[in-house]
């Protein structure tokens, strides 16, 4: 556990504020949903919750089921990070946290598909190699959970198969998450 020499006092309704500066490096916004943990030397330990985690065995077959119909690596991700792939860089992309970019396409709630010419998207912060051709968002009664992606090493675009395909299969996860 890192110290950052902030201190926050629980006001009178049991409140504590998360500052700003936290928030916006851990990258939380306002709304998202926290886990609360407890250990027994009295840390109280607060962890990003992510309903799309309930999915992740499902999402990952999904996944799977994607990249051998198309024969593209596929990702499924929750806000923040991807929760499910398909394809080579599974070990290199589980986990990640996803591009700004990719977060942006989720808040716009439409579905991105790259044409040529057309600037390429980063997956992932970290592995800037691989390059969005599809990101669909998922929605759960109206509210963003999520994304699934086609994506490529390089540059690359896709069809209208792939677009179709992620479309479906983010409306279907849209549609559990509500059940």
């Amino acid at each position: 556990m890192k110290a950052t020499g902030i201190v926050r006092r629980i006001d009178d309704l049991g409140r504590v504020v998360i500052p700003k500066e936290i928030r916006r490096t851990m990258r939380r916004r306002d709304g998202d949903p926290l886990e609360i943990y407890t250990e027994k030397d009295g840390e109280v330990i607060f962890k990003k919750y992510s309903p799309m985690g309930e999915l992740s065995d499902f999402a990952g077959q999904m996944c799977e089921t994607l990249g051998k119909t198309t024969g593209l690596p596929a990702a499924i991700a929750d806000r923040d990070s991807i929760i499910a792939v398909s394809g080579a860089p599974r070990r290199e992309l589980f986990g990640k946290q996803v591009s700004q970019e990719v977060e942006g396409v989720m808040e716009g709630r439409q579905v991105y598909r790259k044409s040529a010419g057309d600037r390429a998207i980063a997956l992932c912060d970290s592995a800037e190699k691989y390059t969005v051709t599809v990101a669909a968002p998922i929605l759960s009664e109206g509210d963003v959970m999520g994304c699934v992606m086609f994506f490529t090493e390089g540059d690359g675009t896709a069809g209208e198969v792939e677009h179709k395909l992620a479309q479906t299969v983010a409306y279907f996860l849209g549609k559990q998450m509500e059940s």
